[in-house]
């Protein structure tokens, strides 16, 4: 795959990850001359006073418009694609197509990353401007236009290949059907490995994020369909296990709205600990560095199906109401409370976790991390200033006495820096243009 247009978007205050990005094997390109004009030049670059008259329309003839309206940040300037048809460029913004997963409604009623990361996104890119449609599991509550494809929602049934492949063959017909003026720029795809697959049976050009790890499995899956779409990495400890034949992928971190998330200076005496109850992730080895740090511990997350032996054989003889609770999965203001109050998050991982939100939660609370130096915790906790990074439950005990050396601001001015919603919307903006500048080109030449 040929060289593409940088775009720096690094976890690390002190170096800029460069990647490359590229899109091959597309189908059949019948709209060339139309499509080929809208898309020649590359975008504006963001400009303070840009006007854009009245709302953009949504390109999916007949689509019902989603439920209310949210209320959010004023906007920010629009980062737009230039429009030129023989006379001066017009501003337009991007038409979006935002897929996400049919398991769980957006945003996600409790536990759910990825649907909530799509809803943090598509909120944000469409209050820079860009007409959005978000196809998604019933139940979902969008400033975009919402489209939801499926009967119901699939919650105990994720990765099953029949509702997912039956979800992402909706969409594309959708897609596809839309009104010839107005058909979507780009597909942002967040749906698994149908997609992926099937790119190349679809005109529309396709970034697809990555939310796993790799595997043996999902990288010889990777190796063979990857020049179809448009890959982006969420973290370098995620893509540090790609396959090398993929070359250079960006990482563009999850993103958080900072400003929904409270600072708090002064914290209550109790650690936390959320997530899956699962041996990797390491409750029953945080309960071990609490008790050694003599410091309250709280547990809170989902307990999945298949993981209920763990809890009982390891979590549930520790629970004693005091010195350590669980308090299920928590959601909401509930949750932001429980962030916002900790002394510190305990993050005793086991496993190349490729992101990790709560990681990046507790920092927008002034809340600091203490995380064994595993996955992207490595690229999350900047050591001694948001937090420290220790090998073992020992270490983890130790550090928390050295709590108070963190300053409460500067894990949320880190978030701010990094992962922003609009410092994130700004990076995949740049990802769309680079694609649909590249698409172009062969186009242009086929005219």
């Amino acid at each position: 795959m040929s060289a593409s247009p940088v775009i720096p978007v690094d976890l690390d205050a002190d170096r800029e990850l460069t990647g490359s990005i590229g899109v091959s094997g597309r189908g059949s390109r019948a709209r060339a001359l139309a499509r080929s004009l809208r898309r020649a030049l590359p975008a504006a670059a963001p400009a303070v006073g840009d006007v854009r008259p009245g709302a953009p329309e949504d390109p999916v003839r007949d689509a019902p418009s989603g439920p209310q309206r949210r209320r959010g940040r004023p906007a920010p300037p629009i980062v737009t694609r230039a429009v030129r048809f023989g006379r001066a460029p017009v501003v337009a913004p991007l038409r979006i197509a935002m897929l996400a997963p049919p398991w769980i409604a957006v945003p996600p009623p409790g536990y759910g990353g990825v649907e909530e990361v799509v809803s943090v996104l598509t909120e944000t890119l469409v209050r820079r401007g860009h007409a959005v449609t978000l196809f998604c599991a019933p139940g979902s509550v969008s400033s975009a236009t919402v489209r939801t494809l499926l009967d119901a929602q699939h919650p105990d049934e994720i990765e099953r290949s029949l509702y997912e492949v039956d979800h992402v063959a909706r969409a594309f017909d959708a897609i596809e059907l839309a009104v010839p003026h107005r058909r979507f720029d780009v597909i942002h795809d967040h749906c698994g490995f149908t997609a992926v697959a099937m790119a190349d049976r679809i005109d529309t050009p396709i970034v697809h994020t990555l939310h796993g790890q790799f595997t043996p499995a999902t990288a010889a899956f990777y190796r063979r369909h990857a020049g179809k779409a448009a890959l982006v990495g969420i973290s370098r400890a995620q893509l540090a296990s790609a396959p090398a034949e993929l070359g250079p992928i960006p990482a563009i971190p999850n993103p958080l709205d900072v400003s929904a998330w409270p600072l708090r200076e002064r914290k209550d005496d109790y650690l936390l600990w959320i997530g899956r109850m699962t041996p990797e992730k390491g409750p029953q080895r945080a309960i071990a560095a609490a008790r050694a740090a003599g410091v309250p511990l709280v547990l809170a997350g989902v307990i999945q199906p298949g993981q209920q032996p763990f809890f009982d054989r390891e979590i549930a003889p520790a629970l004693d109401g005091e010195r350590v609770r669980f308090v299920g999965e928590v959601s909401g203001s509930a949750k932001r409370s429980l962030f916002a109050h900790a002394r510190g998050l305990l993050m005793p991982i086991r496993w190349e976790e490729p992101f990790g939100m709560v990681m990046v939660e507790a920092l927008a609370c002034g809340t600091p991390v203490i995380a064994f130096a595993e996955g992207a915790a490595r690229e999350l906790v900047v050591d001694g200033r948001t937090g420290f990074l220790v090998p073992d439950e020992r270490a983890m005990a130790a550090a928390v006495g050295r709590l108070d050396e963190i300053d409460a601001r500067d894990c949320r001015a880190w978030v701010v820096a990094h992962c922003d919603v609009d410092v994130v919307a700004a990076a995949y903006e740049g990802m769309y243009r680079s694609v649909l500048e590249r698409q172009s080109l062969p186009e242009l030449a086929r005219v």
